[in-house]
């Protein structure tokens, strides 16, 4: 478009172009070219902004990525962190329950891995305050009788929910 108004400016100045009407042409396709060139660079610069900006929002979300990204690693150390807490505590906790279990009779043993097995993971329950930590419901008071009157060493369960009862000095009787 330029060269194109440059070319005719040329024609223009030189004086090759003597009718005055293609004179008049000629000067209305100039400013007609200038006014078209003038609306393009507006249109440029217009598009030259919207790049820009365009280019400053990706440069601040790719600096939002990069902090997201930071503290989702951050997280993911943590959680592994504790993963591994977690496993050494449950290879020690295994550990102990197999001391413990080698002291426990059989029988009993195998009832509470039956009862864990049907409640969940909770075999036994502590009873606390005449109440069963295991289905948090208050023992009646002739199941409470019964306990009291049960050896150390019985296995009492809740009549409720069938875990074994472990008595504490807390529990109410």
């Amino acid at each position: 478009m330029r060269q194109r108004a440059a070319r005719d400016q040329q024609r223009l100045d030189s004086g090759a172009i003597t009718s005055p009407k293609d004179l008049e042409n000629l000067q209305h396709e100039i400013a007609s070219l200038a006014k078209r060139q003038g609306d393009l660079e507006d249109i440029v610069l217009e598009v030259m902004e919207r790049r820009e900006s365009a280019q400053e929002r990706v440069a601040e979300l790719t600096e939002r990525v990069g902090a997201v990204q930071g503290k989702i690693d951050d997280a993911t150390a943590r959680r592994d962190v504790a993963f591994e807490e977690i496993d050494g505590e449950v290879a020690t906790v295994t550990k102990e329950r197999e001391v413990v279990a080698g002291a426990v009779p059989a029988d009993l043993l195998k009832l509470y891995d039956k009862l864990r097995e049907q409640q969940g993971g909770i075999g036994a329950a502590r009873l606390y305050q005449r109440t069963c930590q295991g289905c948090r419901q208050e023992l009646a008071i002739t199941e409470l009788s019964e306990i009291r009157a049960a050896a150390p060493d019985t296995v009492v369960r809740c009549e409720n929910c069938r875990r074994i009862l472990v008595r504490t000095a807390e529990s109410g009787l």
